[in-house]
């Protein structure tokens, strides 16, 4: 059973930065797309950035796109989320997930999550 803990969120002012990082335990994450998702209160979670196992290949929402980076390190586990100039309606708890397959946009394709990890952006 893989467990996923999340780790550096915070408050930050507008156009502030900041990096959050998962961190597996009880299996590798070798072989999974990892994923960051967002719940802003009173809104569905959303799909924010995606990795693919090799990581070759990365995804990200629109609202994120040229501000957010991911990146992975099997061989510590964990899986990093990079965000820049952040903006008041990036304001949400951040999930890491992992999928063993599937459509990397959808939280249904992911089979484990963490408890997320609170980030604020003052205006």
């Amino acid at each position: 059973q893989v467990q996923l803990v999340e780790s550096g969120g915070g408050l930050v002012q507008t156009g502030g930065s900041l990096r959050l990082s998962c961190a597996a335990s009880g299996g590798s994450l070798s072989t999974y797309i990892m994923g960051w998702f967002r719940q802003a209160p009173g809104k569905d979670r959303a799909f924010v950035a995606a990795i693919r196992w090799s990581g070759d290949r990365t995804y990200f929402a629109d609202s994120v796109k040229g501000r957010v980076t991911i990146s992975r390190d099997n061989a510590k586990n964990t899986v990093s989320l990079q965000m820049n100039s952040l903006k008041p309606e990036d304001t949400a708890v951040y999930y890491c997930a992992a999928a063993v397959q599937g459509i990397v946009t959808r939280s249904d394709a992911y089979d484990y999550w963490g408890q997320g990890t609170q980030v604020t952006v003052s205006s």
